[in-house]
C-alpha cells in the first residue's frame, strides 16, 4: 500500500505564528499544536484533513540536530528562500524495498505529547527530496500509533483535493519504484513542466470557505 500521508509547509521569514495565522485564515479552519521533533531539530503545527491526511507547518530550530538531520536541513533550506511548500510524504507498509534501493537505512522520528505519549515512525528519502524537490519522502508509522496519527488530532474541517507539482510523473514513479504514470489513486496531481526548481507549486483544499489554493 502506498498513499499520500501529508504535505509539509516550511515557515517563512515572518516566523511560525505568522505563517500559521496566514494559512488557517486562508483555509478557514483550526489548527492543533504539534510539537518538537528532537531528532530532527524541528517543530510543527498540524491541520488535520480528511482521508487520514494532514497539512504540517514546520519550523527549524536553533538546535544541533537541525544541522545533522536531513529533515532539519530541508526545512532550513526552504525557509531561507522565503518558506513555502517543502515537500510531500507518502506512507507505506514496508520501507525495506526503499532502503535496499537507496542503499541506506530509514531513520527514526518521534514526537512527544504533553501527557507523555510518544508518536514514533521511520522515514527515508529526505536527501532525495533535497536533491530533487519533486520527489516525495517515505514514512512508515510504527505499530501502536494508529490513534495518534496527526489527522486524528481533531475532527478534520478540510480535504486535500489537488497537488500542482513542477516535475515529471515518470520521474516520481521511478523514484518510488512503481509503474510509470501517476502513482496515486487517492490524490489528484497536476504535473507542470518545471521552468525552474521542480517541486510543489501549490496545494488545493476543499474548506469551509470553498476551494482554496495555497
Amino acid at each position: 500500500m502506498m498513499r499520500l500521508d501529508h504535505v509539509s509547509y516550511a515557515v517563512g521569514p515572518d516566523g511560525m505564528q505568522a505563517t500559521i495565522d496566514r494559512i488557517v485564515d486562508a483555509l478557514g479552519v483550526e489548527r492543533v499544536k504539534g510539537g518538537i521533533h528532537p531528532r530532527f531539530g524541528t517543530r510543527n503545527a498540524i491541520i488535520p484533513l480528511t482521508n487520514r491526511q494532514y497539512l504540517e507547518i514546520v519550523e527549524v530550530l536553533d538546535h544541533p540536530s537541525a544541522d545533522k538531520a536531513p529533515f532539519g536541513q530541508a526545512v532550513r533550506n526552504r525557509s531561507l528562500i522565503g518558506g513555502g511548500w517543502m515537500g510531500w510524504c507518502v506512507t507505506v507498509d514496508d520501507l525495506t524495498p526503499f532502503e535496499e534501493r537507496l542503499g541506506r537505512q530509514s531513520v527514526v522520528g518521534n514526537r512527544k505529547f504533553p501527557d507523555g505519549t510518544e508518536l514514533t515512525w521511520h522515514q527515508i528519502g529526505i536527501k532525495g527530496l533535497i536533491a530533487d524537490p519533486q520527489v516525495p519522502y517515505l514514512l512508515r508509522w510504527d505499530e501502536g500509533t494508529d490513534g495518534l496519527h496527526p489527522s486524528q488530532a481533531m475532527a478534520p474541517e478540510a480535504e486535500l483535493l489537488r497537488l500542482s507539482i513542477a516535475g515529471s510523473p515518470d520521474r516520481v514513479a521511478e523514484w518510488l519504484g512503481c509503474s510509470p504514470g501517476d502513482p496515486f489513486e487517492d490524490v489528484d496531481v497536476e504535473w507542470v513542466a518545471p521552468s525552474g526548481t521542480p517541486g510543489i507549486m501549490s496545494v488545493t483544499f476543499q474548506t469551509p470557505k470553498g476551494e482554496v489554493t495555497i
